[in-house]
């Protein structure tokens, strides 16, 4: 980890680390992610079904939580965070697992993770382990510097017709901007992050960024995806919003029995989560 990859995680919220994974670690990650999407997990669903945006997720699966917590014991991201951020401790959170195919799946909305999980603090990091070598023009996209602007609404994920549907509703977050109209009005309206990746190649990002994309198409159909989160020493609960249309917690949707105890500003912590560092 040099300077120039901190300096580009701190400042603009994404770095693209090359080679980070040999062929046998690659292919133990291959397995858990194949062994998920054969034993899907209580919060698996297909996003946006029936439409031309039709792609399949699952977050934080319970019955895989022994094997994940396993694998990543074998991977060097607990230190390579450690690098990256300057922090003496890294957990491991869960895994989320993407999967785009047949050709026909358009880029996924903009969005924010922390709409959807209770975080705050620059030591958050999810890695990107796409299994496929991915096109730019098929790549994940990230709004450069975003994590260090406002935190938005989420979206719902499931109105085809507008990207910045509501996840919470009410006041408390602004809404989304639409992101692609402003593009299609203006293309340089967003400083705009992505990259082609080859097996092996991790993406790093911070879970505050603007990020969406990743569409599939005849000349790349298939995307498998694995996502590993990871946290550090500045690593804060924030909770959600008191009251959300879409039934989420102020500890959101994972991990809430183990997170019931805190109370904004205190440290992430849970003993659920693997410590790696």
């Amino acid at each position: 980890m040099d300077a120039m990859k901190r300096k580009a995680f701190f400042e603009d919220g994404a770095v693209l680390i090359e080679g980070v994974l040999d062929d046998e670690q690659l292919a133990q990650c291959r397995a858990v992610f194949d062994w998920g999407m054969e034993n899907p997990g209580p919060m698996a669903t297909t996003l946006l079904d029936g439409t031309e945006y039709k792609s399949h997720n699952d977050n934080a699966n319970p019955y895989a939580k022994e094997r994940l917590d396993a694998l990543v014991g074998t991977l060097p991201f607990g230190q390579l965070f450690a690098d990256l951020w300057g922090s003496k401790h890294v957990w491991y959170f869960a895994e989320e697992l993407f999967m785009k195919a047949g050709g026909k799946s358009a880029r996924s909305p903009w969005h924010q993770d922390t709409s959807y999980l209770p975080w705050q603090g620059m030591h958050f990091g999810n890695a990107w382990i796409s299994f496929e070598h991915v096109p730019k023009r098929n790549a994940l996209e990230i709004v450069r510097g975003s994590h260090h602007g406002v935190r938005h609404d989420g979206t719902t994920f499931q109105n085809a017709d507008d990207p910045t549907d509501p996840l919470h509703g009410g006041d408390v977050w602004p809404r989304l901007p639409n992101i692609e109209a402003e593009r299609r009005a203006a293309p340089d309206a967003y400083d705009i992050l992505s990259w082609e990746t080859k097996p092996g190649d991790v993406l790093l990002l911070h879970p505050g960024v603007l990020h969406g994309g990743g569409a599939v198409d005849a000349d790349f159909p298939d995307r498998h995806t694995l996502v590993l989160r990871f946290f550090g020493d500045d690593a804060v609960f924030s909770p959600l919003p008191d009251e959300s249309r879409s039934g989420f917690t102020p500890a959101g949707v994972l991990f809430v029995e183990e997170l019931a105890g805190l109370k904004a500003g205190d440290p992430f912590r849970a003993p659920c989560f693997r410590q790696l560092v």
